[in-house]
């Protein structure tokens, strides 16, 4: 069988393994555990941030960091099927109180006259004021698509302008990065902080990470604990994240290839493909999901008529080929 529902299946390989085992750890908890402080030290590095906190999932990562920008009663605005309004349980309005509104793009781009429409000021006790713009890169639901530089760079200079901060969900940021050559510290700049995952393209088995100011990541600790995630001996999972750092990111360009492959044996214009993420219509999405198992691939549904594949660490360039042919044979 071969797993194309999402790049969090991977498994940790041999070699990372190694490196989990061999790990130094200490009490994360007190800020003792050399490993953590290592990954935290070097993740913010690479995004030109000050500082950066360890967290088990990318949700925790993301309400930490939105709720560092946004406050009770108050706005962030995002596309329509960005992951935090739609994969995350409804988690920032039940923990944050803030609320969301959404502007729609088929690709998740950033549409900067639909939010500047859509941005609300602070008028007094009236009106829920906007105090922040999530974006996603690359976006999930939209198919892997990349945010291009330009645009991000013209949304801060507009949020800069009306005073607004900029959140970015980057959990396949490290895909955006491989697939146009962007700097990791360019898309750093354009964002007040930043949610990184090691769990999906990079093959760790658990781990993302808040990046942000001292004072943000310092109030995030202080809300990672009150949620139950301060963790103790950490650092044998952020050992996994660094081995990722060292040796899972170039290698996404042939996650990339093997999707473009999938998206052509589906009918699914390859040019469309930027990243490791396929998303193809089909009227009864249950059913070519049922009939690809059927054929030896797993793949997910993701709306009624919306079927995704993803490719990740663990499918080779021959394990992409022989899934092409299967998918191929049920249009």
């Amino acid at each position: 069988m071969i797993d194309l529902r999402s790049d969090t299946l991977t498994r940790p390989t041999e070699a990372m393994r190694a490196a989990m085992a061999d790990a130094e750890v200490g009490d994360d908890v007190y800020g003792e555990d050399p490993t953590v402080n290592d990954l935290e030290e070097r993740v913010a590095g690479l995004f030109g941030h000050e500082a950066a906190l360890f967290t088990p999932t990318g949700s925790l990562a993301n309400v930490l960091a939105v709720r560092s920008l946004v406050g009770v009663g108050q706005e962030v605005l995002c596309e329509l099927s960005a992951h935090i309004a739609r994969a995350e349980l409804g988690a920032h309005g039940a923990i944050s109180g803030l609320t969301m509104r959404t502007w729609t793009d088929p690709r998740g781009q950033i549409d900067l006259a639909a939010i500047s429409a859509l941005y609300a000021p602070d008028m007094g006790p009236f009106f829920v004021a906007t105090k922040a713009i999530a974006v996603e890169n690359t976006h999930n639901f939209a198919g892997g698509t990349v945010l291009p530089l330009a645009d991000l760079q013209a949304l801060r200079g507009w949020a800069d302008g009306v005073g607004v901060a900029i959140h970015l969900d980057g959990a396949r940021i490290w895909n955006a990065h491989v697939a146009t050559g962007t700097p990791l510290a360019e898309y750093g700049a354009m964002a007040d902080v930043l949610a990184v995952c090691l769990s999906k393209g990079l093959g760790a088995p658990i781990g993302s990470l808040m990046v942000g100011s001292f004072d943000a990541v310092a109030e995030a600790r202080i809300w990672r604990k009150r949620l139950g995630a301060g963790t103790r001996q950490v650092g044998i999972l952020a050992a996994a994240g660094l081995h990722a750092l060292d040796h899972h990111v170039e290698r996404l360009a042939d996650d990339h290839a093997h999707a473009k492959l999938l998206a052509e044996a589906i009918d699914v214009d390859p040019a469309t493909v930027e990243t490791n993420i396929v998303v193809a219509h089909r009227e009864d999405a249950a059913a070519f999901v049922a009939a690809a198992a059927e054929a030896g691939v797993r793949i997910s549904a993701v709306g009624p008529r919306t079927v995704r594949l993803v490719t990740h660490l663990d499918v080779s360039t021959g394990q992409a080929q022989q899934a092409a042919s299967a998918l191929s044979r049920l249009d």
